[in-house]
């Protein structure tokens, strides 16, 4: 169990987000290099003023059980874990556990964000996990196929519980020092489930935009997409959500009528689409532009929701009426490529075989496979459009979606219904019984709609659930900035309050 210094300025900052296709995938990586900048940016400026401490943070190996559940079996894995001890009021002071997801962990997990401006108030030691088979948390041969059945919530779950005993034997903790569990997104969901399942070694845990209900057909997200890009306040409309629509039935006509050479040329795609599957492809990535500029709007994203829709709208450039909505998209592409530095489109179905097939452990780092593993075995999640609501085009069905897990890993697809059952089941659902659990969402975040949104949940302990009016996926742990809307900063008070009353509690019946 290896403990050795690490310097605050060197990987990326994670960005919380589950993710549908390859497009949305390096939306995600855009994201998560701009998080990065802003938060070496403010890291580095506090610590010149004298507010933060420039600090050290530890980075560890432990070395966890492959399958906890198996006695028989001895074989480890190496397990990544950051330390930040900066702000501890030792020895009783409270720590701040925050969770990894599907993807590695930096060390702005505990240099940065709303949870270790908490810590500094509180006098809380920091520490974060990664998610085993997740970035650096695995063996060389963890992605095989035969290997990836070690690759679940409920190990996950049993990893942290073990950390939670290693942490403690090493900086001699005891029942005076309160834990709190922070996490975003999937992370949300297993702060949630920890409390849940071990509620012995966390008081209270914070889940932000958590989606704790697993969903095979989950058709809701791209409706609060079309949705999300009507609403006024964030600047959509239903002009915006309309031409949307009308551009992606031109560019499926223009498919339909023999013409993908030329779409293939319009939209710069990699490979030209002839097949259906490819054109299936090609649907997809340019559903992800628009899917991901809404789970991310004003958050760090490549676009706003309104700047999507001033593209997607705009009257003052002159474009062939009868191709008006398409020529827009088009231009909507560029824009997005130019942005991303992006050569071409992803439009192959053979390259995301490819890539989800990949077992090298380069590819650990984005996770895709991995998560997608979790996707079959455990959540659905998958993000379909045959409902009417989507904006989009209806060749993203369920089937198209579903037909990678018996093609990569050899996951039947009639077995998908009953692992989301059991993972329900198993958690709750968005019906959970536990206590303690803050449950954070935004409503312009697509996820809300897996997450917790009832007030009634806990009987003892009154608003357990905020929704962000205007605001996105995981923006709440996001320290504050001067542009914020006024209802995150209103949300952001309303965590520390609940965090506060939670280790006053605590402290109460130690007391008692």
């Amino acid at each position: 169990m290896l403990l050795s210094p690490s310097r605050c300025i060197i990987l990326l900052l994670l960005v919380n987000s589950v993710y549908s296709g390859r497009v949305l995938r390096k939306i995600k990586e855009r994201v998560r290099k701009i998080q990065y900048e802003k938060a070496k940016k403010n890291v580095l400026m506090s610590a010149v003023n004298g507010h933060k401490p420039i600090c050290e943070v530890r980075d560890g190996k432990i070395h966890q059980p492959l399958d906890h559940f198996d006695s028989q079996n001895d074989e480890t894995f190496p397990q990544r874990f950051l330390v930040n001890e900066a702000y501890w009021e030792r020895p009783h002071g409270p720590v701040f556990l925050f969770i990894g997801g599907e993807g590695p962990i930096s060390e702005f997990d505990v240099l940065a964000g709303h949870h270790v401006d908490m810590a500094e108030e509180h006098g809380a030691l920091l520490v974060a996990l990664e998610h085993r088979f997740y970035g650096e948390s695995i063996n060389k041969d963890g992605l095989e196929t035969e290997n990836l059945g070690d690759l679940s919530s409920q190990q996950a779950l049993a990893d942290i519980a073990e950390f939670h005993q290693y942490i403690s034997d090493r900086f001699d903790l005891s029942d005076k020092n309160t834990w709190i569990s922070f996490g975003g997104s999937y992370a949300g969901a297993l702060s949630a489930w920890l409390r849940g399942k071990f509620p012995h070694l966390v008081y209270g845990a914070v889940a932000s935009s958590a989606p704790v209900k697993a969903k095979l057909d989950f058709s809701a997200f791209n409706k609060v997409v079309g949705l999300s890009l009507t609403d006024e306040d964030v600047g959509g409309s239903d002009k915006c959500v309309g031409d949307i629509s009308e551009a992606f039935a031109a560019v499926e006509a223009a498919l339909f009528a023999g013409n993908a050479t030329e779409v293939g040329k319009d939209f710069g795609c990699c490979e030209t689409p002839e097949d259906l599957e490819d054109q299936i492809e090609l649907m997809q990535s340019l559903a992800d532009i628009v899917m991901g500029t809404v789970a991310y709007n004003e958050e760090g994203g490549i676009l706003t929701i309104e700047e999507l829709c001033d593209i997607m709208t705009n009257e003052t450039e002159t474009f062939d009426s009868e191709t008006e909505a398409y020529d827009r998209l088009i231009k909507l592409v560029q824009i997005d490529r130019a942005t991303g530095e992006e050569p071409c489109l992803d439009a192959s179905h053979k390259q995301t075989i490819k890539d989800l097939s990949d077992t090298n452990l380069d590819s650990a780092y984005n996770g895709e496979r991995q998560w997608y593993y979790q996707t079959c075995t455990e959540f659905g999640f998958f993000q379909t459009c045959e409902d009417a609501s989507c904006p989009f085009s209806r060749m993203l069905t369920l089937q198209a979606q579903t037909d990678l897990c018996p093609e990569v890993f050899n996951i039947p697809q009639h077995s998908l219904p009953g692992h989301i059952a059991f993972t329900n089941k198993y958690y709750g659902g968005d019906h959970p019984d536990t206590d303690r659990v803050l449950y954070v969402n935004g409503d312009i975040d697509p996820w809300h709609e897996l997450s917790v949104l009832e007030e009634d949940l806990d009987k003892e302990d009154e608003d357990m659930t905020i929704l962000i009016e205007g605001t996105a996926h995981c923006a709440d742990m996001n320290p504050d900035g001067v542009a914020d809307r006024p209802a995150l900063k209103q949300a952001r008070k309303a965590i520390e309050r609940k965090v506060a009353k939670w280790l006053k509690e605590a402290a109460r019946k130690l007391m008692d």
